[in-house]
């Protein structure tokens, strides 16, 4: 299977990076992780389209991993898609969504389109069937409101875990073992900060972390200024990893 980085970067596009989302392809249809702001623009860059997208899983709702996502139904509304798009996400998921779209298009969710949305709400540690994939969420350790989770997906015979947004947090080993790529947050060097993961921490556990090849992500404009220094493999925009 293939996995693209879509988006490899932080909130705060650090780089000239697009916002977090991961491309999965090589099972019987394509499937997302994360659809941040910057997503549409990002997908069409790679020449992806968005209307082969059935599924969309969201590790938690902070904008830089799910704001996207009113862009890409709209698109699929005037591209004329008829694919239905289910997404899933923790628990408010939903209402979350169709609150931002509310705010950006007033009216949008109203309206009527060729296409059926529709949403599931995931429970940590329950796998759940999600279209070509099983999808296991695990509860990570970030902003409250956001609810946050790690992403763990069997999927075209492989195993693809995505730490999401998240401090050090004893659930990681777990979603990591065994795993074929482990795709993590590293937004800091050395800097220590609440419910974000640095270099140094990682480094530190990085025994812990059984999965068979390590890919960081979401990083900072201070973790980018070290990648010369790092042992860990950095992702970049439009990468693409054969797993």
């Amino acid at each position: 299977m293939r996995v693209t980085f879509v988006g490899s970067g932080d909130a705060f596009a650090s780089g000239g990076r697009f916002q977090a989302c991961l491309h999965l392809a090589g099972g019987h249809e394509p499937l997302l992780f994360d659809c941040g702001a910057t997503t549409l623009a990002a997908l069409k860059r790679l020449a992806i389209d968005p209307g082969s997208l059935g599924h969309i899983a969201l590790s938690h709702l902070h904008g830089d991993h799910f704001a996207g996502l009113p862009w890409v139904i709209l698109d699929g509304q005037f591209a004329k898609r008829s694919k239905p798009l289910v997404i899933a996400g923790p628990e408010g998921v939903r209402d979350r969504v169709e609150r931002t779209f509310e705010l950006l298009y007033p009216g949008a969710t109203e309206a009527e389109r060729p296409f059926e949305t529709s949403f599931v709400e995931f429970t940590a540690g329950v796998p759940l069937e999600f279209g070509p994939a099983w999808l296991t969420a695990f509860a990570v350790e970030h902003s409250s409101g956001t609810r946050p989770h790690a992403l763990r997906v069997e999927y075209g015979g492989r195993v693809i875990a995505y730490s999401g947004d998240t401090e050090w947090t004893d659930t990681l080993p777990e979603l990591a073992r065994g795993a074929d790529l482990f795709v993590c947050e590293c937004n800091f060097f050395d800097k220590q900060a609440p419910g974000h993961l640095d270099y140094h921490t990682l480094m530190e556990k990085r025994s812990m972390l059984e999965a068979r090849r390590i890919v960081i992500t979401h990083m900072s404009e201070d973790m980018l200024g070290h990648l010369a220094e790092i042992e860990l493999e950095p992702a970049a925009d439009g990468a693409v990893i054969e797993v």
